[in-house]
């Protein structure tokens, strides 16, 4: 027995030896050491000539103007491919103080502003999340290039249901049920044909040509690591949503990022570059046969409400043939890179023939069947323009949009006044440190129900920066403020006020992140 067991220690010890001297590992084995490359690149190939970035044409525009130094993410030589699987892994703690973390009922005579419903939050909150962007990237030996790109992101459980996104059940379950109902989703998928030559087309569910445009720059979103700010972070992730404002001017949202389209950009000529982009509804053809989600079954055995492509029915918010277009500026003056953009976009309203049409008036009164659904909307017309200055490591940005419009791409409802929304925005960049300061100013109609009565004002400040502490390891902190207002609107049961009352809502947060990227 003695002799078995010595000889079994003897294996153990020479197999542990054997494997510390397997370094590096096999490539097969799904291992890779290697000295870190870039972070994240969603949207490979923004461009016609090839690299996944927006550059101006030299290194005085700085770091922030170009995200990422040009063509760090590796290019394909002709005749071959670059297969990438870059990831994201974010954990934050916030604490979150706004006048929705106390709950309250519907107003009333005795409670104008609600009577308080015995819920209160916890302002502290940690959170984290992963993200994945499998793509690659080939270029034929006639010189042709060609991929695709997929952004898997992940859905959280909902509250105290036990799902994923699930009603408000408030049934409390344990810690275990977090992690069951988390699920994976695909938030861009789309492929790519392109020359130097005759510029790029990209197909499927993926940027529009704002996103595309902007990539954070006009909107001042690249100074936290992309925590962010005002698109969805923040304020917007662990606080209440009806204090938060919703991110009007659409770069890198999922208004413009995740319908399917085909988007062409052209080559840049002395600076310039042109891009038009063409989405027949707000979402995937496939969900005509699969339902409008995976827990239902399919509805849309023929013209029904269900149907994603429907152009006349019951629900007048829908628009469809989603059509745009705009032109872009970039140029290096000694060491001061100025870049500015101008797009538009437009798309046709649904016609409602299923019943009579509805006033916001008749909605206010309480009329049997009035819903904003079936209200008279016009048709989506926007326009968006802006610069960005860079020089001694600062960028000034001014980013604008407005027109038919009513929030982040809703249709603007017949009568209503204009979207008119501003967000200037100073970042300084030099080495690891990265900060900025940002101020959103929005008007709009907000409550479709108030049309002909109020407007709706919202504004946000944020400030904060990042520091890399490493290759693909950055440290984040930031402030946000914001404030909605809308007279006759209570934010906090989003609803209409009690005989005319008011609810303001406000919020303000501090957060502290770690960002990991690969």
């Amino acid at each position: 027995m003695r002799n078995v067991l010595m000889a079994g220690a003897a294996i153990v010890v020479a197999t542990s030896d054997l494997a510390s001297a397997q370094t590096p590992p096999n490539p097969s084995q799904g291992q890779l050491v290697a000295p870190y490359g870039a972070g994240p690149a969603t949207f490979n190939n923004n461009n016609s000539w090839g690299i996944a970035n927006t550059p101006s044409g030299g290194a005085s525009a700085g770091p922030l103007s170009t995200i990422y130094a040009p063509n760090v993410n590796a290019v394909p030589a002709p005749g071959t491919i670059v297969i990438r699987l870059n990831g994201r892994v974010e954990a934050d703690i916030a604490g979150t103080f706004s006048s929705l973390n106390t709950g309250s009922n519907g107003a009333s005579k005795a409670y104008p502003l609600g009577s308080p419903n015995g819920y209160k939050l916890n302002p502290v909150g940690i959170g984290s999340y992963a993200r994945l962007y499998p793509a690659f990237d080939g270029v034929a030996a006639n010189g042709l290039r060609y991929g695709a790109a997929v952004e898997i992101r992940e859905n959280f459980y909902a509250g105290t249901t036990g799902t994923t996104n699930g009603g408000p059940t408030g049934a409390f379950t344990g810690p275990s049920a977090n992690a069951s109902a988390q699920t994976l989703w695909v938030r861009a998928a789309f492929t790519y044909l392109a020359s130097d030559q005759a510029g790029i087309v990209r197909l499927g569910q993926g940027a529009g040509v704002l996103s595309l445009f902007d990539n954070g720059i006009f909107t001042s979103q690249l100074w936290d690591a992309g925590i962010g700010n005002f698109n969805g972070g923040g304020t917007g992730g662990y606080g209440p949503s009806g204090a938060q404002p919703p991110f009007v001017w659409l770069s890198q949202t999922g208004a413009d990022v995740a319908n399917n389209k085909i988007v062409y950009l052209s080559p840049q000529y002395y600076g310039f570059d042109a891009g038009v982009q063409y989405a027949p509804n707000a979402g995937n053809a496939f969900t005509n046969s699969v339902g409008s989600s995976p827990l239902q079954t399919a509805t849309c055995n023929q013209a029904g409400p269900n149907c994603i492509s429907v152009t006349s029915g019951n629900d007048a918010t829908r628009f469809y043939n989603q059509v745009g277009g705009g032109v872009r500026y970039q140029q290096l003056f000694g060491a001061v890179d100025f870049k500015a953009y101008g797009f538009a976009q437009t798309a046709q309203k649904e016609n409602l023939t299923t019943g009579p049409y509805f006033t916001p008036a008749q909605i206010r009164a309480g009329v049997a069947g009035a819903t904003t659904s079936n209200i008279r909307y016009d048709n989506l017309a926007y326009y968006s323009a802006g610069t960005a200055i860079t020089a001694a490591n600062f960028t000034f940005a001014v980013d604008y949009v407005g027109g038919a419009a009513n929030g982040q791409s809703g249709l603007r409802p017949t009568g209503a006044p204009n979207l008119n929304a501003i967000l200037p925005g100073l970042t300084y960049a030099y080495g690891p440190i990265t900060a900025g300061i940002e101020f959103g100013d929005i008007w709009s109609q907000g409550a479709v129900q108030l049309t002909g009565a109020t407007q709706r004002h919202e504004y946000e400040f944020a400030f904060g920066g990042a520091y890399k502490l490493a290759p693909g390891v950055q440290l984040a902190a930031e402030y946000q403020y914001s404030y909605r207002h809308q007279s006759g609107w209570n934010f906090a049961t989003n609803s209409l006020g009690y005989n005319g009352s008011t609810q303001d809502a406000q919020s303000q947060q501090v957060i502290l992140a770690t960002i990991l990227t690969w």
